[in-house]
């Protein structure tokens, strides 16, 4: 059974497990080899068959031949959540990139603007998209790439079956075996609220280190409210099969609006801040940082909270 296993986030519906595992893997492994790079380092690289992937993206991909099941515009961004993460995503652009024109205090943030008229939500949507596809971080980014991944999150968050099938092809992965979850994106929602369901079910699992990447798990009104188990008095459920967190965000990632979740996970969670250059969202490029491959070696080792 692998001892690592990594969690990816949205935008892999035309993917596979066997893909990803060529992908990632050798990537993760990379991290921990840079983490550990020194003659006389005793950080021990997992071999590539302790390291699987957890594979939930098929469960995204649009059914039947249809051309156009993906060809989205701003007149679909359409539920209350999807345009209060869209303007989350333009506000967070627009406080990293100087390119990024902020949105107008009225009008595109709260419930105000939230509530609007439709015309004045799709327009108000339209340039949301323009701003996000001119930033730095996004140049080529089609519109349709972020509304798809967005609608994913949202999906997620509020289709139950959706949700349930997620959970299940990661807690497929979870087995006494496993030492180390490393999850990235949407991804660190799945792994984490995988963990809580499998504590609750009394499964033998302990993992020493979980590993968050570009993680939205902070965004207390997208995200934070709506996990299973839901917070208390403010403060996340701490998942009992879990020893040690670490959480790491590239400075510019707009999808980790929130970069420091001890707030609300608890001082137990170690953030770490890195620089993942042009590519600020890029899971490659996180699991390259020395940051990462020094939580997964602790992992290992079981050396998480020494």
């Amino acid at each position: 059974m692998a001892r690592v296993v990594f969690v990816h986030g949205v935008g892999k519906q035309y993917l596979s497990e066997d893909s990803l595992v060529r992908d990632i893997v050798p990537e993760l492994r990379g991290g921990v080899r840079l983490a550990g790079a020194g003659a006389d380092s005793a950080v021990v690289v997992p071999a590539p068959e302790d390291v699987a992937v957890a594979f939930y993206g098929d469960l995204f991909r649009p059914a039947g031949t249809r051309a156009d099941d993906e060809n989205f515009q701003a007149a679909d961004v359409e539920s209350d959540l999807e345009f209060e993460l869209l303007m989350a995503w333009w506000a967070e652009a627009a406080r990293t990139d100087p390119q990024v024109p902020a949105p107008d205090e009225s009008g595109t943030r709260g419930k105000v603007g939230w509530a609007a008229a439709q015309g004045l939500r799709l327009k108000t949507v339209r340039r949301a998209l323009d701003a996000l596809t001119g930033a730095q971080f996004l140049e080529g980014v089609r519109d349709r790439v972020l509304i798809g991944n967005l609608k994913q999150v949202v999906r997620y968050l509020t289709d139950p079956d959706i949700r349930t099938r997620a959970q299940a092809a990661v807690a497929a992965h979870l087995t006494p075996d496993t030492r180390v979850v490393v999850a990235h994106s949407l991804g660190t929602v799945l792994a984490y609220e995988a963990l809580c369901a499998a504590a609750a079910r009394g499964e033998k699992v302990n993992v020493q280190m979980l590993v968050t990447l570009g993680s939205p798990l902070g965004m207390r009104g997208v995200v934070l409210n709506r996990l299973d188990p839901a917070p208390v008095d403010g403060r996340a459920v701490w998942p009992r099969n879990l020893r040690a967190w670490t959480n790491i965000a590239d400075t510019t990632d707009i999808v980790a609006v929130v970069r420091e979740i001890a707030p609300a996970f608890g001082p137990a969670v170690d953030d770490l801040v890195v620089h993942n250059g042009t590519h600020m969202h890029d899971a490659t490029r996180y699991l390259t940082a020395i940051e990462t491959g020094r939580a997964v070696a602790a992992g290992l080792a079981g050396t998480a909270d020494e």
